[in-house]
């Protein structure tokens, strides 16, 4: 299922090590890459918070209802951070083929605010959780709710949302040849010396195939997204 205005991905999950500076090699002639296989978590552009209007048709400021903000994720994840250093895997036999699941936990607030404080009152709101695989590819899209409770007087309300995440391992890891290509030493004056792994296209089309994001937010609908988009 394809997920509304998600298209904005996050950052990769890269960052280059033991380097004075970007292109330098490190003390032992490659580069060290230290990357987590765990999924990267955000709250996409223009779904993090929500309005409601009473009238519902209304988009006048003076008939706003509820306000709801998505905020303060929390994420728990079952992966290490895996370090590539130089050197490290010459041999294929070196390195073992990663198996199972990935697991990746998040639980985030919800905070809310209405004008009217008469009466106790609850507010569902829905919302989803996405995963997407190199910024382009949604890998699996899971719609759950949120009930806020205001009691009676009070202008205020929160409640918590959890959302999870199960990626392979295997998918989000490197494949060998990427390996061997960033690890591979670099003396000063040898040809290669200035070469920079990240150049390559393979490099970084596996690079960014290895990176996944579990993004979530609140379950507009068209209206709710232009208002958002447009206020």
């Amino acid at each position: 299922m394809k997920a509304p205005l998600i298209l904005s991905a996050c950052a990769v999950l890269l960052f280059l090590g033991g380097c004075a500076k970007d292109h330098d090699l490190d003390e032992s002639g490659g580069v060290q890459i230290t990357r987590s296989r765990c999924p990267a978590v955000a709250v996409p552009d223009n779904t993090g918070d929500v309005t409601l209007f009473n009238p519902a048709n209304s988009t006048d400021s003076r008939a706003i209802d509820v306000t709801a903000t998505i905020t303060n994720l929390r994420t728990t994840c079952n992966d290490d951070v895996a370090n590539f250093e130089p050197g490290k895997h010459k041999k294929k036999k070196q390195i073992a083929t990663p198996t199972g699941d990935i697991i990746s936990t998040v639980v985030f607030d919800v905070d809310a605010r209405r004008t009217d404080t008469h009466g106790a009152r609850d507010v569902v709101l829905p919302y989803y959780a996405v995963v997407m695989q190199g910024g382009k590819y949604v890998i699996t899209k899971r719609l759950n709710t949120v009930t806020l409770h205001f009691d009676d007087g009070k202008l205020r309300a929160s409640a918590l949302g959890h959302a999870g995440a199960y990626i392979d391992r295997a998918a989000a890891s490197l494949p060998l040849d990427v390996i061997t290509k960033v690890n591979h030493k670099r003396k000063s004056g040898d040809a290669d010396a200035d070469e920079d792994p990240m150049a390559d296209p393979h490099v970084r089309e596996e690079l960014a195939r290895a990176n996944f994001e579990l993004l979530i937010g609140f379950q507009l609908n068209d209206a709710q997204l232009k208002y958002n988009a447009t206020r």
